[in-house]
C-alpha cells in the first residue's frame, strides 16, 4: 500500500488513477510517500523521512522547497503541458484586451447606465475612446518557446501575423512543435525591436528575475504590447512603471498583480487565471498522479524539475534506484560494489541534472539488505530504494 497526501483540492479524474486497493489517498494521511499538491505552500511543510516525492498539479514550483526535497532524496514532478491550451487561450484574450480596451469599454457602458445616461444614445459615439488596432499583420514576439510558447507562436500564425520567438533553451521536441515559419532568433534583442506585442512563457528563478527591465523596454519597439502570465517576478514593476508612464509601452496585461499595478493606467491586471479551466485542472491532476505513480512503483522519472529524468523498462528481479550527487565515479563506485557481493546487473541507466543524478539499476536477482545499506553508506549517495518485481 502507498500513501498519498493532498493539499488543495486535487480532480477526481487524477485521483481515480490510483487504484485504491493499493493507494491510500487524502489530506489526513501521515507519513506519507507521496504529495499531491496544487498551489499550497509547503515551504516550511516538515517532510517525513518516508517521503519519496511530490507532483505538482501545474508548472510553477515555488511554493516547493526544491533545494530541500534534492538533499533528501524527494523527486519534485510538475505537468508541463497539461495546462497549455488553457493559458494560450488567455493570452489571445490578452492580446485582445490590449488592443481594443475592452475592459475599459465595459466600465464605461456600465458607468454611463449607473448615471442614468440612455445607453443606446451614446455608444456610437462614446466608442471612438475606444479604438485600437487588429491583430492581423502585426508583430508578436514569444519569450520561450516550451509547451504554451510554441502553441501562442502556432496560432498566431494561423491569425496572421508575422512571429519572432526566442529561447536559449529551445529543446529538440519544442522545436518539432512549432511551425516552420516562426522566426526563431538567437538575440533577443532582435525580438525587442521587431515586435508590437511580447508575450512571455519562461520559468522564473534567479537568471529569469527581472529579465524584462530598463534595459529590454529601452530595446523595444515604441507602444508595444507587454503580456506576462507566466510569473510576475520576470518584470521588473518600476522599469514597467517607467516605460508606460514614457509611451514605451502602450498597456501591460498581467494576472500576477499587485497593489501598485492596479493602480498604474494602462495596466490590466486579472487574477492568475492562466490554468483556471476545468480541463486544464482535469489533465493536470491526470498527469500528476500518473508520474507520482510510475515513479513509486517503477522508480521511473518524468517531468522532474528537481532530478533527471530517467526511464527504463523493467528487467531482472529487483530495481535500485540510487539518487546521488552528480560528481566523478559514482556510478563506477555503485557497480564495483555489487559486482563485489556478486550480482548481476541485468540493465542500467544514469543521467544528470545539475548538482544531481539518478541511477536505476535491474538486478538478475534479490541482493540482501546489507547490500543496500553498503549502497546507502556509500559517499554522495542520497537515496536508495529497492523495488521487487
Amino acid at each position: 500500500m502507498y500513501y498519498i497526501k493532498t493539499f488543495n483540492k486535487i480532480a477526481p479524474e487524477g485521483l481515480a488513477r490510483l487504484d485504491p486497493a493499493h493507494y491510500e489517498v487524502g489530506e489526513g494521511v501521515t507519513e506519507e510517500e507521496g504529495i499531491l499538491v496544487r498551489s499550497a505552500n509547503l515551504l516550511d511543510y516538515p517532510f517525513p523521512e518516508s517521503l519519496l516525492a511530490i507532483a505538482r498539479a501545474g508548472v510553477g514550483v515555488n511554493n516547493i522547497p526544491l533545494s530541500r526535497c534534492s538533499e533528501s532524496g524527494v523527486a519534485v514532478f510538475s505537468t508541463p503541458g497539461a495546462n497549455a491550451n488553457a493559458v494560450k487561450e488567455l493570452v489571445l484574450c490578452a492580446m485582445l484586451i490590449s488592443s481594443r480596451d475592452v475592459t475599459g469599454a465595459v466600465r464605461w457602458v456600465h458607468n454611463q447606465a449607473n448615471a442614468g445616461v440612455d445607453v443606446e444614445k451614446v455608444v456610437e459615439k462614446g466608442k471612438s475612446a475606444f479604438v485600437g488596432p487588429e491583430l492581423y499583420r502585426k508583430t508578436l514576439g514569444v519569450i520561450g518557446l516550451g509547451a504554451i510558447g510554441a502553441l501562442v507562436a502556432n496560432v498566431a500564425l494561423d491569425m496572421g501575423m508575422d512571429v519572432y520567438g526566442y529561447d536559449p533553451f529551445l529543446s529538440v521536441d519544442a522545436a518539432l512543435r512549432l511551425d516552420r515559419h516562426v522566426h526563431v532568433v538567437q538575440d533577443i534583442n532582435e525580438l525587442y525591436h521587431k515586435a508590437d506585442y511580447i508575450t512571455a512563457h519562461i520559468h522564473y528563478n534567479e537568471k529569469t528575475r527581472h529579465i524584462i527591465g530598463a534595459d529590454a523596454f529601452a530595446a523595444m519597439k515604441p507602444g508595444v504590447r507587454v503580456i506576462n502570465l507566466a510569473r510576475g517576478g520576470i518584470v521588473d514593476d518600476d522599469a514597467l512603471l517607467a516605460a508606460l508612464d514614457a509611451g514605451q509601452v502602450t498597456a501591460y496585461v498581467t494576472d500576477f498583480p499587485n497593489n501598485r499595478l492596479v493602480a498604474a493606467p494602462h495596466v490590466i491586471a486579472m487574477p492568475h487565471l492562466g490554468a483556471s479551466t476545468p480541463e486544464s485542472e482535469q489533465n493536470c491532476a491526470v498527469m500528476a498522479a500518473e508520474e507520482l505513480k510510475d515513479y513509486l512503483e517503477n522508480g521511473n522519472i518524468r517531468n522532474s524539475v528537481n532530478l533527471p529524468d530517467v526511464y527504463l523498462e523493467r528487467s531482472g528481479v529487483m530495481r535500485l534506484c540510487v539518487i546521488h550527487r552528480n560528481i566523478p565515479a559514482m556510478l563506477a563506485n555503485i557497480t564495483t560494489l555489487l559486482s563485489r557481493d556478486g550480482v548481476n546487473v541485468e540493465n542500467l541507466s544514469n543521467k544528470s541534472k545539475g548538482d544531481y543524478a539518478y541511477t536505476l539499476v535491474d538486478l538478475g536477482a534479490k541482493v540482501e539488505p546489507s547490500v543496500i545499506q553498503d549502497l546507502k553508506n556509500l559517499a554522495n549517495v542520497i537515496r536508495v530504494r529497492a523495488i521487487i518485481e
